[in-house]
């Protein structure tokens, strides 16, 4: 019961020491590992949950290793077999036992390879170069690091390994002094950390604490000492919810040597003691070395002889296991044999690819010649099929090229036909449409005219009636009764003048809608006959409204040039639009009494590609959205009775479209702006005329 009892709480302390030494993604791949179904998906679990140890419990990277190592070999699954393999050459390089972690990660890499697996190749790779680079050997770690950088940018998906991967190459590069292209890669690592969706799901954890640990020493190595240290701080803290005691004691260990650079001592030994404890609880082997290294040099300075002798000590077993001159023979001896393996490798590859080559070319060629002999049967016969054929041919298509030639003059004799048809029936509706108008005017304006006069003499009447009521009043019982009816009298007659008055205008608008009559057309050179009218219509209205001050505004593109119009029927489409400028400005001028307002209407033209518009537009009170569509309507108009008969808009709509064959377009803003655009054909360059 005793040995039990002591069993339990070795592994309670186990599992207790295992739970604060793993990642957060430790725990759902233990989940996983619980649900797994199949002995594959397990090797893979477990080769992952190994991974997720790396940098926190190295007896944990162990433990799962080998487990999914001798699963994988019980199943015969080389893919499995390949990542625990290369689990434990990680592992086997923490320790510092680089030849038997070079020769692990060879053995591991031939097995990813044969098995396909791209993401476990390009982590041994990865790893691979990690191994050359703690011996302080650059190229050779880039050439392992551009490699695995190659695989991930093929779309394997974990972006924690590519950062890893990026991270690397910057620092090789700094260890052969090149800084703008060490700087390059750790901005490119630093911005995928930051971005990346996926890098905390993946079994290796968050490299930001290692991307940070770089970039600090890049800024140490320029003379930056206080960027440094802020980024190794930064480092040290970003370890902390991954537990990377690596990048821990690292960031520890930079700012111990870069604090003894500075002549500080005390923070010197401050930092590399909490370095050499974390590097020693994994243990990690480099940081060992180094750390005790760079106490022993600083108690040596200051004459402790005792912890100058301890910290030697443990530099000198560290710096065994890490260059013992055995052991760099064997790494030199694999390296080389591994190169060779790679050079025969390339060899046989390239003999494969020429006899491919090869019989290729033979394969190509009896197919050619075989091709060829039919092709040359083939012809055979055809040449006597064609010279059957080509006098049917030749007889067929004299008979398509007449049918063609007649279809086509049909074609246009057709098309002409109905333009005409067009032009006939469009002329008789608008000659029957403007006789129409023109009769209906001349008889409605007589009896209007009549109705007119009538009403004046009545209200003539009707004054000389109350004033002839006034002098009798006094001997009339209902004397204010009548004058009340007289003044009713009155006031009626008022209204039937006033809407004569209307009516006769409404004719006379009618008389000049059927009076147009297409003129020719004569080159005009658009702006200046543009601006004139603009300035007439402007002086025609200061001769009504003395007190009106309206800021006139051009903005005159020299390249519209001339342009075919009717000058006195394009004159009358421009006069309407400009007078319904005037009347918006002159409203909202009296309905801002008081008010800041500058009353403008600004003339446009511009030149588009085989067109040119003119713009009219106005600061007045705007037209709502419900007028917009009915403004070109005839008789349709938003002013007040008397004052306008809701031709004037229509005719220039119809002088534009129908006489000009243009468009006339309109845009508003309640309280802004309203904006009258007419759109031509433009003329072929010619010389303006006046």
């Amino acid at each position: 019961m005793k040995h039990r009892l002591l069993l339990l709480c070795w592994w309670a302390t186990l599992l207790t020491g295992i739970t604060r030494a793993q990642s957060p993604q430790t725990k759902a791949l233990h989940r996983a590992l619980a649900h797994a179904t199949t002995d594959t998906s397990r090797v893979l679990l477990l080769a992952d949950l190994s991974a997720s140890y790396r940098y926190s419990h190295l007896d944990s990277v162990q433990h799962y290793a080998r487990q999914g190592l001798r699963l994988a070999r019980q199943v015969h699954y080389p893919k499995g077999e390949g990542r625990c393999l290369s689990r434990m050459g990680m592992l086997l390089g923490e320790w510092g036992n680089l030849p038997q972690a070079l020769r692990v990660n060879l053995q591991a890499l031939r097995l990813n390879e044969a098995s396909h697996d791209q993401e476990g190749t390009a982590r041994t790779l990865n790893q691979t170069g990690l191994l050359y680079y703690a011996l302080d050997d650059g190229r050779p770690a880039l050439d392992y690091f551009f490699r695995a950088q190659r695989i991930y940018k093929q779309g394997i998906g974990d972006d924690s390994q590519l950062i890893s991967v990026l991270t690397n190459i910057g620092t090789s590069y700094m260890l052969l002094n090149r800084l703008d292209s060490a700087e390059l890669f750790l901005r490119r690592a630093y911005t995928l950390t930051t971005r990346s969706r996926t890098v905390e799901q993946s079994c290796w954890g968050n490299p930001l604490p290692y991307v940070l640990r770089e970039m600090g020493l890049l800024a140490s190595m320029r003379g930056q000492s206080e960027k440094a240290i802020r980024y190794y701080h930064l480092s040290a803290q970003a370890a902390l919810p991954e537990n990377d005691q690596r990048s821990r004691s690292r960031a520890y260990q930079y700012l111990a040597e870069l604090y003894q650079l500075r002549q500080q001592p005390d923070s010197s030994i401050y930092y590399a003691r909490k370095a050499l404890a974390v590097g020693q609880s994994l243990p990690f082997m480099v940081g060992v070395m180094r750390n005790s290294n760079l106490l022993a040099s600083t108690f040596t300075g200051r004459g402790q002889n005792d912890s100058t002798l301890k910290y030697m000590r443990l530099m000198v077993a560290a710096a065994d296991s890490l260059h013992n001159p055995q052991r760099i023979k064997q790494l030199d001896a694999i390296g080389f044999a591994e190169q060779q393996r790679l050079r025969l490798l390339e060899e046989k590859q390239a003999q494969l690819q020429q006899q491919i080559r090869v019989a290729v070319l033979i394969a190509v060629m009896g197919m050619l010649a075989l091709a060829t002999l039919l092709l040359w049967r083939n012809n055979r016969a055809q040449k006597l099929a064609n010279s059957r054929l080509q006098r049917l041919n030749e007889q067929i298509l004299s008979q398509t090229t007449e049918l063609t030639q007649q279809r086509d003059e049909l074609g246009r004799a057709l098309q002409d036909l109905k333009v005409a048809q067009s032009q006939l029936v469009l002329r008789e509706r608008m000659a029957s449409l403007g006789d129409l108008m023109n009769g209906v005017a001349q008889e409605v304006r007589r009896p209007v005219q009549r109705v007119r006069e009538l009403a004046g003499i009545s209200e003539l009447l009707c004054q000389e009636l109350r004033g002839e009521f006034t002098r009798c009043a006094s001997h009339l019982e209902d004397g204010e009764y009548l004058d009340e009816m007289l003044q009713n009298l009155a006031h009626y007659q008022t209204g039937i003048v006033q809407a004569g008055q209307r009516a006769d205008v409404i004719v006379r608008g009618m008389l000049e809608y059927a009076s147009a009559q297409p003129g020719p057309r004569q080159l005009t050179a658009l702006n200046g006959f543009a601006e004139d009218y603009l300035r007439i219509t402007y002086h025609d209205l200061r001769a009504k409204h003395r007190y009106l001050m309206v800021a006139l505004l051009f903005e005159l593109d020299p390249a519209v040039g001339s342009v075919p119009v009717v000058r006195h029927d394009f004159g009358r489409a421009l006069i309407g639009l400009f007078s319904n400028a005037f009347y918006a400005v002159q409203q909202r001028q009296q309905q801002m009494l008081g008010e800041e307002y500058v009353p403008q209407i600004k003339l446009i033209t511009r030149r588009t590609t085989g067109r040119v518009e003119i713009r009219v537009r106005d600061n007045g009170p705007g037209i709502p959205a419900t007028d917009l569509s009915n403004i070109f309507q005839r008789f349709f108009t938003t002013k007040p009775v008397g004052e306008g008969t809701g031709l004037g808009l229509s005719l220039s709509y119809d002088i534009v479209t129908r006489g000009h064959g243009g468009t006339l377009t309109v845009e508003s803003e309640v309280g802004r702006f309203t904006e009258f655009c007419i759109t031509l054909i433009a003329a072929e360059s010619s010389p303006a005329q006046p």
